[in-house]
C-alpha cells in the first residue's frame, strides 16, 4: 500500500503531465565527451568553408586536450591555448604577430562549445569560451589600386602564364562585379542572363544576388562555356575551368598571384590579392554613386541592425547598380537605361 508521501508524488507528476521514468531520466547526469571524442562528430556537421578556417584549430584542441572532457578546461586554460597559438603561428610578410591565429583558436573554440550547449552537454553559464575574448581585429591593409596600378596588373596575366585567356577573364569578372574568390568559383552556366547582363553570384554565409556584368564580359564567359566545357555543358557545373576542361581551384588564385608578383614586385611586396579587386571597385562605386550603391555592389544590401533602421529605406535597386557599372566601364547596361526612365519620372513628379 503506497504511502501519503508517495500518494502525493504521484498526484504532483499527474498534474505535472510527467512520468516517473522521465523524472528518472532527467535526474540522470549525462555522459560529457572528451574533445577527442566530440569533436570528429562535429565536424560532420560544419559547412566545408568553416571546416577549411577553424580545422587547424580543431586538430590543435585535439592534440592539446583530447582525453580532456568538454567541461573540464577553464577560460583561463582556454586563454592560455590561444596564446600558445599565437607564438606558434607561421610568420609570413604579412603576419601581425599571431594575433589571427589567435582570433581563429577562440572562435573554433566557441563553435565547439555552442554546439555542445546545443546538444545539451553544458549549460549556458558553465561555457568557458564565452569568458574569453577574441584579440582586437586591427584594421586591414588592403586598399583600393590606382588605374596604374590595375593596368599593370591586368597586362601581367594577359601576356604571361599558360591560360592568359582564363586570368584575363577572371580578373575581369572580378573586377566588374567585385565578387568575392568563392563567388567566382561557384559560378555556374545556368548563372548567367545574357538578356540582361547578369551573373548570380552566391557567397559566403549563402548570400544571393544577381550582379549586372557589362555585354563584352557576358560575351566572355558565354565564348568560355562553349569553350571549355567540352561537349554539351552541363547547367550545373562550375563555369571557370582549365583548357582541359577541369574545373579551376583555390590555388588557380594563388597560382595567378603568385606569378603577377613574379612581375611586379610591389604585388608581391604589399600582399596584393584578389580581394583588392573587390576593394578597389567598391570605393570607386562609393565616391561616385555613394553609399547605399555601393553597399547593394558589394552584396551587403541587407541592413546588419548596427547602422541604423535608416539603411532599410535606402536600399539600392538593381538598375541603379548597373547604372554605376555602366558609368566605371564606359559600356552602356540594358538595366541602366531603366534606371534614368525611373529617375526622370521622379523628377517630374516632384516637380
Amino acid at each position: 500500500m503506497a504511502t501519503p508521501e508517495v500518494e502525493a508524488a504521484r498526484v504532483l507528476l499527474e498534474r505535472l503531465g510527467l512520468t516517473p521514468e522521465q523524472l528518472l531520466e532527467q535526474l540522470t547526469p549525462r555522459v560529457v565527451p572528451t574533445f577527442g571524442e566530440y569533436i570528429p562528430t562535429l565536424v560532420t556537421s560544419i559547412p566545408a568553408s568553416t571546416l577549411r578556417v577553424y580545422g587547424t584549430y580543431f586538430d590543435r584542441l585535439v592534440e592539446e586536450w583530447g582525453s580532456r572532457r568538454l567541461t573540464e578546461p577553464t577560460a583561463s586554460e582556454l586563454r592560455q591555448l590561444a596564446e600558445v597559438t599565437r607564438h606558434r603561428a607561421i610568420i609570413r610578410r604579412n603576419s601581425r604577430g599571431g594575433r589571427s591565429a589567435a582570433e581563429n583558436f577562440i572562435a573554433a573554440a566557441r563553435c565547439v562549445y555552442r554546439h555542445a550547449e546545443e546538444d545539451g552537454y553544458i549549460q549556458v553559464d558553465s561555457n568557458p569560451a564565452r569568458r574569453v575574448a577574441k584579440p582586437r581585429r586591427l584594421a586591414s591593409t588592403r586598399r583600393a589600386i590606382s588605374d596604374t596600378r590595375l593596368a599593370e596588373i591586368v597586362r601581367v596575366a594577359a601576356t604571361t602564364g599558360n591560360d592568359p585567356e582564363l586570368d584575363s577573364l577572371i580578373l575581369r569578372l572580378h573586377i566588374e562585379t567585385a565578387c568575392r574568390r568563392c563567388g567566382a568559383l561557384a559560378l555556374r552556366p545556368m548563372d548567367l542572363d545574357p538578356e540582361q547582363c547578369l551573373v548570380f553570384l552566391r557567397e559566403k554565409a549563402d548570400t544571393v544576388r544577381w550582379q549586372p556584368v557589362t555585354s563584352t564580359l557576358m560575351q566572355a564567359l558565354l565564348a568560355h562555356v562553349a569553350d571549355r566545357h567540352l561537349g554539351t555543358p552541363i547547367k550545373t557545373a562550375q563555369l571557370l575551368r582549365r583548357r582541359n576542361g577541369a574545373a579551376i581551384t583555390r590555388r588557380h588564385y594563388d597560382s595567378l598571384w603568385n606569378r603577377i608578383g613574379r612581375e611586379l614586385e610591389w604585388v608581391a611586396r604589399q600582399q596584393v590579392s584578389t580581394h583588392w579587386l573587390r576593394h578597389t571597385t567598391l570605393t570607386w562605386v562609393e565616391r561616385n554613386f555613394g553609399y547605399a550603391i555601393a553597399r547593394a555592389y558589394a552584396g551587403h544590401a541587407n541592413p546588419d541592425g548596427r547602422i541604423g533602421q535608416t539603411v532599410t529605406y535606402i536600399r539600392a535597386s538593381l538598375e541603379e547598380v548597373a547604372e554605376a557599372l555602366a558609368a566605371m566601364t564606359g559600356e552602356p547596361h540594358p538595366l541602366a537605361m531603366e534606371s534614368r526612365e525611373v529617375g526622370y519620372t521622379r523628377q517630374v513628379r516632384t516637380a
